[in-house]
């Protein structure tokens, strides 16, 4: 199950809660420090320089012509600070270091106005810096799926790395995607929107991208970033010739990527022989049958360029978390997509979903999902990364009141038992995964297979 709102389509999904000023200010001074942005070493020129400067200009002032300066210098300042109170040398040290420190503040003003000067705010550009210089050196990581669980995700991701490719799922045919796929004949933009605002290095945007409408004809329902997808696609022929503008205006800390530029219909095919036509009638048409297999309508939709770069060039690999058959398996579907991952050497990490999917995944263990993943992919997750945390039985009773239970992790195969990596990666007071906690263990992934 994907990481709830309870109704799906229904809420407005959470943004980054926002940080106190002081803890921003905090974090800023830090990344001015942070190895390989390329300002500690100019610092540590530029004092140098300076003492060296301070050095060659007392040799040149005492022994050239300027000697009576210095004398009267020395003399004034031996009278101002009283040599019973203070040594002549210390305060010789005092007024050089007093010196040091404005001629480095007039160096952060120069280069704070020249930045106001071209538009850019100093914040915005220790924040680029850090990005492409300690964040661009990251690991470079591929996540699929769809839904709040993989927007969770990549909101922890972003603070890790840099060069996270997300790979969305673009079948969703409820709610205000649905109404704009049936009136503009484009692919389903919400799961997209929710990624954006989740890798934006705009706080601004991303709350704006998640706004939704509660009134007005024709856009009630909608969210502002899925109305600003949809213009995009009308003004430039598709969402595929806009992707780099999207990324420069909301300034997307890596890529988000939909896993095809063309519509496609889910569809699913039932143990008891019906087949059901889009994923907004799972839920309430498949009853006490099973899904046995899903696929898209039409099958062989080609994936955008960068994907299957991306897997190639990718050192990990992730699915999920998210809804097994309307979140996960939409984005393998596409023959690209499933062969890139197949022709990998990176890890592919599957994060389990934390409880059943009503309609679609009632009664399946954790062991089901997996063999769901391996007949659609042909590939054997090689990690799967389990919640050890229980939530409070609070939780487990709203969601229980919707259908929805926790996942059965038993598995008979002693395979996928020495898979399994069980952590505490739930949000307190939620059934929904901490996004930090969950980034830092897929980092500990790539960090084992460095040399």
């Amino acid at each position: 199950m994907s990481d709830p709102p309870l109704v799906r389509g229904r809420v407005v999904r959470a943004v980054r809660e926002p940080v106190p000023a002081a803890r921003r200010q905090t974090r800023r001074a830090r990344m001015w420090l942070e190895p390989g942005i390329g300002v500690k070493r100019w610092v540590m020129l530029f004092v140098v320089c300076t003492l060296i400067g301070a050095v060659g200009f007392l040799h040149f002032t005492w022994t050239g012509p300027l000697h009576f300066v210095a004398t009267k210098w020395i003399l004034w300042v031996n009278h101002f600070l009283r040599p019973e109170f203070m040594p002549l040398y210390l305060g010789g040290m005092i007024i050089m270091a007093l010196a040091l420190l404005g001629a480095l503040w007039s160096i952060a003003m120069l280069g704070r106005s020249v930045l106001r000067g071209t538009g850019t705010a100093p914040s915005v550009a220790v924040d680029l810096m850090y990005t492409r210089h300690t964040l661009g050196r990251a690991p470079r990581v591929v996540a699929l799926g769809g839904g709040t669980g993989l927007s969770n995700l990549l909101q922890g991701l972003r603070e890790i790395t840099g060069n996270t490719t997300a790979v969305v799922a673009i079948s969703d045919d409820g709610g205000s995607s649905g109404r704009l796929r049936r009136s503009l004949d484009m692919i389903a933009p919400g799961d997209l929107t929710d990624c954006y605002a989740a890798l934006s290095d705009s706080p601004v945007m991303a709350r704006l991208m998640l706004h939704r409408f509660g009134r007005g004809d024709g856009i009630e329902g909608h969210t502002f970033g899925n109305l600003m997808l949809a213009t995009l696609s009308e003004e430039e022929g598709g969402l595929g010739a806009a992707m780099q503008d999207i990324h420069e205006v909301l300034r997307i800390r890596g890529h988000v990527y939909p896993a095809t530029l063309y519509p496609a219909t889910l569809v699913a095919q039932l143990s008891d022989g019906r087949v059901i036509r889009g994923e907004s009638r799972f839920a309430a048409e498949v009853g006490q049958a099973r899904i046995q297999q899903v696929r898209l309508d039409p099958p062989d939709l080609p994936a955008m360029s960068a994907i299957p770069r991306a897997l190639e060039e990718a050192e990990l690999i992730v699915l999920g978390p998210g809804s097994l058959y309307t979140s996960i398996l939409p984005a393998l579907l596409v023959p690209e997509i499933a062969v890139g991952i197949r022709n990998s050497p990176a890890p592919l990490v599957y994060i389990a979903s934390l409880m059943t999917e009503p309609g679609e995944t009632d009664g399946l263990t954790l062991e089901d999902h997996v063999g769901a993943i391996v007949r659609h992919l042909g590939r054997t997750p090689d990690h799967i990364l389990v919640n050890s945390a229980v939530p409070s039985q609070e939780v487990l009773d709203r969601y229980a009141a919707q259908g929805a239970h926790l996942l059965e992790l038993h598995c008979e195969s002693p395979d996928l038992r020495e898979r399994m990596r069980s952590l505490p990666l739930l949000q307190e007071g939620q059934a929904r995964h901490d996004p930090h906690a969950l980034a830092q263990a897929l980092l500990n992934y790539t960090l084992r297979r460095q040399p």
